[in-house]
This record gives C-alpha cells, structure tokens and sequence, in this order.
C-alpha cells in the first residue's frame, strides 16, 4: 500500500500549497497576457467577457441580440479590443436573469464579484461535503487545477457544481429544496442531463415537483423580462450551433474536452463513430446512476455516482466543467472516512485531481486525450464503491491518509 502511504494528510497540504503558488503565478501571467502587460501571440480573451456582452445587450433591450454572432461579437470587441476570438453566447435566456445584472456593474468590479461569490458558494457546498473542520482542507481544495481553468476563464463551473453538489447534500432531508437548486440548473441543461435518471430511479417525487416548478418560474421570468423573441433567437441559434460544436472540437478546444465524444474524435474516429461512442458512454452512465439510486446505496455513493456521471455523459464540456469531479471526489472521501476506503482509492483520487493540470499540454504534444481520464476514473471508483455496497462488504482497509479527516489541520 505504498500509494496510500505517501498520502498523508502533511504531504497533500504542502503539495497543494506548491500547486497552489505556481498555479496563480501562471494565472497572473494570463491576465498579464491578456490586457497587454506583457506580449503574447495573438488578441485574447474570457469567457466572461460572452457572458457580460450578453448581459449588456439584455439590459440595453435588445436580449435577443445575444444570439446574434454579428451584434454580439462586436459588444465583445468593444469590451476588450478588435481580433479577439469570438466566444458565442449558447446559454438559454433564463442565465441572462444573472448576467444582466452584473452587466450594470463596470466589466472588472463584475468579473471579480462573479468568480467570487460563486467562488464562495462553491467552497462552502464542498466544506459541507467534507464535513470537513479547521481550514487546512482549503489548500488541496484550491489547488485542484480545474478552479484555475475556471477562474481564469471567468466561467460559471463554480457555481454548477455548488447546484449540483448542493442538490445531492439536500435530496434526503430536504427534497424540495434540493429539487429548486436542481431546477436551477436549466441554464446550463448538458450538466444536469443525469439528474431526472437519479431523481425518477429513486423516486424523488417531491424534488422533482419542486425542480419542475423552480424551472417554470425562471422561464416565465426570462420571457417577462426578455420576451419571447429572445427565446425564439435561442432556439435558432441552439439549433444551428452543431457547426459550431464541430468546429470547437476539430481546433483547440479538443485537447481540452473532457468528453468520450472528443476522444473519439482525437484518435480518429469519424464524427459519427464518435457520436456511437458518445451514446455509448451515456447509456453506462444512465444506468449505473438508474441503479445504484434506484437501491439502499448510501448518499456518498448516490451523490458521487451522479455527478461522476455527468462527465462522461456529456457530449460537450471542457477542462473547468471538471470542478463537477471535486464534488464526485468530494463525496468519495466522504464515503471512504466513513466505511473506510477501497485498495488503491486515493491514489487513484490523485490521478484524477492533477489531471486538469497538465491535460491540456500533454494532449497538445503527443495528440492523445488526456482530459477525459478524470471522468473515466472517478466513473470506475464510483461504480466499484456502489458494487461493495450493493454486495454487502465494507473496505476497512489500513489507512493513514484521511484527506480532510476529523480534527486535522
């Protein structure tokens, strides 16, 4: 067990302590990168910058214009500087309730308050989890890659995975409300495709009368606000967004991707192979969810089984979606402190937290698909831990590297 034994508590805090200093030296340089202060190769940009023009335009009235690469591109150059890459806004109208509003603040105070608050809300969804105590565990936790990939970007990841991890913290005592943090998901639907399998399997009836009507207000909301063309505009443009997927995934983004589609694609599959791979991996992680929540599996198993799943049956993600893995990860700590962990489950943890880190490079140079790994590998230890549940049989194995133990710090 010398895998396990190099993890102790005092080596995972250091470590994430090193990766944590490097990994926001390279931030600094980003952003250095991307406002002029020092060269780069081409005009950049963020993520955020899509969602703020969207916001700008919805708040100006003329939603529907979101939608509309011609009109939005330039809001997007008029934010940052003629060239950049155009960043389409493919999120339906009721996302535009949060990025109006931060569209009446200045671009920078917004991005900061945006990355913070669900930076926030995040960590604290996560603590919950761990039912972790002191702050020690906010090191490792910070460090994992995929929160740079986010912040970064200034993407909502942070902000998905607290519904989602939140939802599964709530869904035994507290169904409704687990059921409207689910519903809220509807702005970022691909994520949350897993999440009526779990709800019906287990018969969550109350969460999923709650998710229905938590869904339907917001779309009435969105329609009130930003009319019913800007819905129209949306479907268009949803529609119509495949050339743009395909697109994505035969350039850059590729090696980014952390779905089984975008593998398939980097080993040379044709884009309908591809698909059959991609429908493949989905239907095991319709099933593996529609049975373990469908038994007495704990909810560290329930919990983790669903969010693990969701990486690999999404056919379109990207490295940051990967902050979906730290609450399936999460979770798994939770279900190994409390019945003990299975041989070689944390290292294999490990393997998937750093992942995010050097994914994106190492599919750069060598053309393989390191990104979806993570998935695949929490997949696995999800599926396992359920099976020992399911059979009846406990892994008390010896341990002395309880990530976020009790008291420890």
């Amino acid at each position: 067990m010398l895998g396990t034994a190099l993890l102790t508590n005092r080596r995972i805090i250091v470590c994430g302590a090193v990766l944590l200093a490097l990994q926001a030296l390279a931030l600094a340089f980003l952003v250095a990168g991307i406002y002029g202060v020092v060269p780069q190769y081409g005009p950049s940009t963020v993520s955020f910058v899509g969602f703020y023009a969207a916001g700008q335009l919805a708040v100006d009235g003329h939603a529907q214009f979101a939608y509309d690469h011609t009109f939005h591109y330039e809001t997007e150059e008029a934010l940052t500087r003629q060239g950049i890459t155009y960043l389409p806004f493919l999120y339906p109208p009721v996302y535009l309730l949060l990025c109006a509003p931060l569209a009446l603040l200045p671009f920078l105070p917004a991005f900061i308050l945006f990355v913070a608050t669900t930076l926030t809300i995040y960590m604290a969804v996560l603590r919950r989890i761990l039912d972790a105590r002191g702050s020690a565990w906010l090191v490792p936790a910070l460090a994992f890659p995929a929160t740079f990939w986010t912040v970064g970007h200034g993407q909502n990841s942070f902000l998905t995975a607290a519904l989602l991890g939140a939802g599964t913290l709530l869904v035994d005592r507290r169904p409704a409300a687990a059921g409207v943090l689910f519903g809220m998901l509807c702005y970022k639907p691909n994520l949350a495709l897993l999440v009526p399998v779990a709800l019906l399997a287990g018969r969550r009836w109350s969460a999923i009368i709650a998710a229905t009507v938590s869904i339907v207000i917001l779309f009435g909301l969105s329609v009130t606000l930003f009319g019913w063309e800007t819905w129209q505009a949306y479907l268009r443009a949803f529609f119509g967004s495949a050339s743009t997927y395909e697109f994505e995934i035969t350039s850059f983004n590729i090696f980014a991707s952390i779905s089984p589609f975008a593998a398939s694609r980097l080993l040379g599959l044709s884009n309908g192979h591809a698909q059959i791979v991609q429908f493949a991996a989905a239907s095991v992680a319709v099933v593996l969810v529609g049975w373990v929540w469908s038994t007495n599996a704990t909810r560290a198993s329930r919990a983790a089984v669903l969010t693990a799943g969701t990486l690999i049956a999404v056919p379109y993600a990207l490295l940051y979606d990967l902050m979906i893995a730290a609450i399936a990860g999460a979770w798994l700590i939770r279900a190994g402190r409390d019945s003990g962990f299975m041989r070689w489950e944390k290292p294999w943890l490990a393997v998937a937290y750093i992942i995010p880190l050097f994914a994106l490079q190492a599919g750069l140079v060598s053309h393989l698909p390191f990104a979806p790994l993570a998935g695949m590998i929490l997949v696995v230890l999800c599926a396992l831990r359920a099976w020992q549940e399911h059979k009846g049989r406990r892994g008390h194995y010896p341990d002395n590297a309880m990530v976020g133990a009790r008291g420890r710090g």
